[in-house]
């Protein structure tokens, strides 16, 4: 199977990648969308013509950005929903609301490396918020992607997933020492994981799946590692918001990605499988695009979530 290649690369923005694209009649969803690289997403999205909610822990900083969106596009198709990815009962809200069909949705919200915490189910808070949470939501807005004919779903994940694979016996660090990084990677490979089985289960219905790895850049995401990440990252590889963003847009726009799902890409083009932690932001790890790891993710995220009901 070759690697799929685009234009576009490293430097490439939101605008450059859906330059002539035309997303009329599209319906998306953005999760984390109130700042950053989800409000750049739905920016994006919605400046292409899509109908976009964003769907937001804080309201009220989705309302913000909403207006921002609406100033600086003209679109005024922009919706705000409340979603808390930790609280399963947010999620099973938000996807019991929604009407009609859904052609893009971009699991873009998450945590990095925060301090020790647990739901109140018992998860670990970055596989609760970055996985299950999603999850959750795309498994609950099947139907309106199959409805739409030719979904997209966007996982955005990261090189970080190299940190950890799925470590099987103790997802939730019961035994283990926590440790944020590790507990973050593990998260990240999951994601990666959910496009690979997603896409395996969902292609009948026209829904095609795929991870992306957005790259380094200056977040809200950083706030638990002192505004810089992992700080291993030098500066000339840092991009700005709308570089970052333009692989999440590009995945759920573009019609170069037309039929292609399971993959991961990172600079808006496709990684090679990697045996061994690359130290660099490319690659992706073998165990995390491994078909019987991810169908084993899917058959335990849905043991977890039927328990929280």
């Amino acid at each position: 199977m070759s690697l799929i290649t685009t234009p576009f690369g490293f430097s490439s923005t939101t605008d450059e990648v859906t330059r002539g694209v035309d997303l009329t009649g599209r319906r998306a969803v953005v999760t984390g969308a109130s700042s950053g690289l989800g409000a750049e997403t739905a920016r994006a999205l919605a400046a292409a013509g899509a109908e976009v909610t964003l769907a937001v822990r804080d309201v009220a900083s989705g309302e913000r950005a909403a207006k921002d969106i609406t100033a600086s596009t003209g679109r005024r198709e922009v919706h705000v929903a409340h979603l808390d990815l930790s609280d399963p009962a947010s999620v099973t809200a938000f996807t019991a609301a929604w009407r009609g069909p859904l052609h893009v949705l971009v699991n873009n919200a998450g945590v990095m490396a925060c301090p020790e915490r647990y739901t109140a189910q018992g998860w670990e808070w970055q596989f609760a918020t970055n996985h299950l949470g999603h999850f959750a939501l795309a498994t609950g807005l099947h139907g309106a992607l199959a409805a739409a004919g030719n979904a997209r779903v966007v996982a955005v994940t990261s090189s970080g997933h190299q940190r950890s694979p799925i470590v099987w016996d103790d997802v939730h660090f019961a035994f283990r020492p926590y440790d944020p990084w590790l507990a973050y990677g593990q998260s990240k490979t999951a994601n990666v994981l959910f496009a690979v089985e997603a896409t395996r289960r969902w292609a009948a219905d026209g829904i095609t799946v795929n991870a992306c790895m957005p790259g380094a850049i200056h977040t809200n995401l950083q706030r638990h590692t002192s505004g810089r990440g992992s700080g291993l990252v030098p500066d000339h590889l840092i991009k700005t918001v709308e570089q970052g963003a333009a692989a999440s847009v590009l995945l759920a726009a573009s019609p170069l990605l037309d039929g292609v799902g399971g993959r991961y890409f990172a600079d808006c083009n496709e990684s090679d499988v990697v045996d061994r932690r690359t130290g660099t932001l490319h690659g992706v790890a073998r165990y995390a695009v491994d078909p019987d790891n991810a169908g084993r993710l899917w058959a335990l995220s849905r043991e977890l979530l039927a328990q929280a009901h």
